[in-house]
């Protein structure tokens, strides 16, 4: 899909940040968007500024994937384009509790399953659909301090690599969207380390949006808002001990008191 316009629309995460700016953005283009969030008034006080429907509920459960997509669908016939936006961040490591590791797989990854195995066959069946999920650079690189939220994300980029190399030929295009820090709360305040690493080139949710729309336009797997994550990324796989060594830095510097 190289235009937005007059496309169904759904964004999962959509009450704020990331999602938030890509519901009006898309609407902005011209396109007829659901927005949903487990926070009902989120959902409804960006919908009503987007001009788009409201759809509150879980985006990860299977009931409440289920929900939302044949609640889209009775709104916009068909879905042309959902984005998988919803996600949480969970701190800590392999100490983390077995709840922290649970909500992170179902959020992080498993809704991008069952919205795909909601969305693909009518998209197979008439040779087009787009499915974009919002990974994070830490799927393609690691992100310190929390384990799950990086583990979890490396399984969401491998999925949707997985969309995308199985079904390209039959019309599916699947985009990854991979941005450092993003100033939305996820950032902001909610995990310390995150923030001491990530603050400086943190960029407004709005940023993303234009990386997103400038990436349909051609296509691209992986949409970097930070355009050096590419670098890393080829530095991570050319000489994984000097990246490692790398990160290790940062994380010592994340433990230095204030």
């Amino acid at each position: 899909m190289r235009s937005v316009a007059g496309a169904g629309v759904v964004v999962t995460g959509a009450g704020s940040g990331i999602g938030a700016a890509l519901a009006r953005r898309f609407a902005a283009e011209g396109a007829r968007v659901v927005v949903n969030d487990i926070n009902e008034p989120a959902a409804e006080a960006v919908a009503a500024d987007c001009g788009g429907l409201a759809v509150p509920g879980d985006a990860a459960s299977e009931a409440g994937v289920a929900a939302l997509i044949a609640a889209a669908r009775s709104q916009l016939g068909e879905i042309d384009l959902y984005c998988a936006n919803a996600g949480i961040a969970r701190t800590g490591g392999p100490e983390a509790p077995e709840s922290a590791w649970d909500d992170s797989w179902q959020v992080n990854v498993m809704a991008h399953v069952r919205a795909a195995r909601l969305l693909t066959p009518a998209w197979l069946e008439r040779g087009s659909g787009h499915l974009i999920c919002t990974v994070s650079a830490a799927g393609l690189l690691a992100m310190v301090g929390t384990a799950p939220y990086s583990v979890t994300k490396h399984a969401a980029l491998a999925f949707a690599e997985w969309m995308s190399l199985t079904y390209r030929h039959r019309g599916l295009t699947v985009q990854a969207i991979c941005p450092q820090g993003v100033r939305t709360g996820m950032l902001n305040g909610s995990d310390p380390v995150a923030e001491k690493v990530l603050a400086a080139s943190a960029i407004q949710p709005e940023d993303v949006a234009d990386a997103v729309i400038e990436a349909m336009a051609d296509g691209r797997f992986l949409i970097l808002p930070h355009p050096e994550v590419a670098a890393m990324y080829a530095g991570r796989a050319a000489d994984p001990d000097r990246w490692l060594g790398g990160m290790n830095k940062l994380q010592r510097r994340a433990e230095e008191p204030e």
